[in-house]
C-alpha cells in the first residue's frame, strides 16, 4: 500500500544560498549568475533544480553533464564546460598545496582553504571558475546562454561542490585520486638522502616461533564468570559531602564490572570515551532521572543537547554519538549512489518531486523534516526534525538508505 504523503514543513530556500552553503560553492553559483544578464532563464533554472528535474550528474575533466527534464516528455542532454588546467598550472597548484600541510588536511576534511585559492590565483591558476569560463551546452531548442536546463545543472552541481571541493579539481582535469597520488610522490621526492633507513626487522617465521614459545610459558586466562548483581554489603560508606549514597556506589560498581567484562571479551568501544560521552553512555542505561540530572550538572552540558546524545547512544552506541556530533566527508560516489536510490524510492512513494539536499555525510528531505546521516561504519542513521527545530536521532541505523528512510517516513505524517 502506498503511504500517505505528509505535507511540507516549510518552503524551500530561495536565492544563491539555497543551493550552496560554503563560500566556494557560492563562488560557483556567482560565476554562473555573473556570466549572463538573462535573469529570467536563471530563475527558471533555479526552479528546475529545486523541483528535482536534474538527473544524476557526471563530472569529468572539463565538463559536468546530466539529463534535465523540461516541459517535453524526454529530458534534454545538458553540459557545462570549464577549461582544464595546463600541465604547468597543475605543477603550480600542486606545489601550492604541498607547501602547507594545512591545505591538504582542510581538503580531506571537505573544506576549501581561502588562502590556497588566493595563492593559486596570484600564481595564475584559476581553481574557482571565472564567469567567462563557464560554457553551457544543451540539446534543447532554447537559444539562451545559458538555457534554463544548463542553468539548472549549474545550480544542482553546487551542492556537490559544497560537499566535496575535490569536484573542482576533477572539473579542472584531475581526480581526487590523481591529486593525492601526485602529492604523495612530491612528498617522497622531497625527503633528504640522509634519512635513516627503516629497520629491516626479522623474518615472519622467526617472529611467529618466538611468539609461540612465549605463549607456551604463559598460563591461560581463567574463564570469565557470568555477571551477577552485587549482593554483599559494601565495606565502606560514601564520604560525607560526596553526594553519593550506597545505592549510587553499587550502581557504579556494577557499571565498572560490566565494562571490565566487555573489555576482557575484546570489546574496547568504551575504553577511550571522553568524559561527556562516558556520561552519555551511563545516562543511556536508564539509571533514573536523578542520575540523569546529576550527569548533566557535572559535565556542564546543555540538557537538550545531552538528551539528544543519549538518544543517539541508544540507537547507535558510540558510533551513533559520533554521527550526532561530527559531520564528515565520505566518498562522493557513495553519497551519489544513495541519493539516486532515495530519489527512485521517493518517486514511487509520492506523486510530487521531493527536494533532496546533500551536505557532507547528510541527505536531507528539508520539506519533510527527515535527514539521513552516513556513519563511519557505512550505516545510515535516520534523524527527524523536532518542534525545537533541531535534528534528533529517530531509529536504529541501516546499511540501506532506503530502509533507513522507510523506518521514519510514516512518523512524519500529519
Amino acid at each position: 500500500m502506498t503511504p500517505s504523503v505528509p505535507g511540507p514543513r516549510r518552503a524551500s530556500g530561495r536565492g544563491r544560498r539555497a543551493f550552496a552553503t560554503t563560500w566556494w560553492g557560492q563562488a560557483w553559483v556567482a560565476a554562473l549568475e555573473d556570466s549572463t544578464l538573462d535573469s529570467g532563464r536563471l530563475s527558471r533554472g533555479r526552479t528546475y533544480a529545486r523541483q528535482g528535474m536534474v538527473g544524476p550528474v557526471t563530472i569529468a575533466p572539463g565538463q559536468v553533464k546530466a539529463a534535465v527534464q523540461g516541459s517535453r516528455p524526454h529530458p534534454y542532454r545538458s553540459r557545462v564546460h570549464l577549461p582544464v588546467l595546463t600541465g604547468a598550472q597543475w605543477d603550480t597548484l600542486l606545489g601550492t598545496i604541498a607547501a602547507r600541510a594545512g591545505h591538504l588536511a582542510a581538503l580531506l576534511d571537505g573544506e576549501m582553504p581561502t588562502d590556497l585559492v588566493d595563492d593559486a590565483r596570484r600564481a595564475g591558476v584559476p581553481l574557482l571558475p571565472l564567469p567567462t569560463e563557464l560554457d553551457p551546452e544543451c540539446s534543447c531548442p532554447d537559444w539562451g546562454y545559458p538555457c534554463k536546463h544548463a542553468a539548472a545543472l549549474c545550480y544542482a552541481i553546487a551542492a556537490t561542490i559544497d560537499t566535496d571541493p575535490f569536484a573542482l579539481f576533477a572539473l579542472r582535469g584531475r581526480s581526487r585520486e590523481e591529486v593525492l597520488a601526485e602529492l604523495r610522490a612530491r612528498r617522497a621526492a622531497g625527503r633528504t638522502a640522509d634519512t635513516p633507513p627503516t629497520p629491516a626487522g626479522i623474518h615472519a617465521a622467526g617472529a611467529y616461533a618466538a611468539w609461540n614459545a612465549l605463549a607456551e610459558r604463559v598460563p591461560p586466562l581463567p574463564g570469565l564468570p557470568a555477571p551477577s548483581p552485587h549482593a554483599a554489603a559494601l565495606p565502606v560508606v560514601p564520604p560525607s559531602g560526596s553526594g553519593l549514597s550506597l545505592t549510587d556506589l553499587e550502581q557504579l560498581m556494577a557499571d565498572a564490572a560490566a565494562r571490565a567484562t566487555r573489555l576482557l571479551s575484546g570489546d574496547t568501544t568504551s575504553l577511550h570515551l571522553p568524559q561527556h560521552q562516558d556520561a552519555v553512555r551511563i545516562a543511556a542505561s536508564s539509571p533514573g532521572p536523578e542520575w540523569f540530572h546529576r550527569l548533566i550538572q557535572n559535565t556542564g552540558a546543555k540538557p537538550t543537547a545531552f538528551a539528544r546524545l543519549t538518544r543517539a547512544w541508544r540507537h547507535g552506541g558510540p558510533v551513533g554519538v559520533t554521527v550526532a556530533e561530527q559531520p564528515h566527508s565520505p566518498d562522493p560516489a557513495t553519497m551519489a549512489a544513495a541519493r539516486t536510490a532515495l530519489t527512485t524510492a521517493l518517486t514511487e512513494m509520492t506523486d510530487v518531486p521531493v527536494p533532496l539536499r546533500t551536505w557532507r555525510n547528510r541527505l536531507t528531505l528539508t520539506d519533510y523534516g527527515i535527514q539521513l546521516r552516513l556513519g563511519p561504519d557505512a550505516r545510515w542513521y535516520p534523524y527527524l526534525q523536532e518542534n525545537d527545530g533541531e535534528w534528533w536521532p529517530a531509529a536504529p541505523a541501516d546499511t540501506d538508505p532506503v530502509a533507513a528512510l522507510t523506518a521514519v517516513w510514516q512518523r512524519t505524517g500529519t
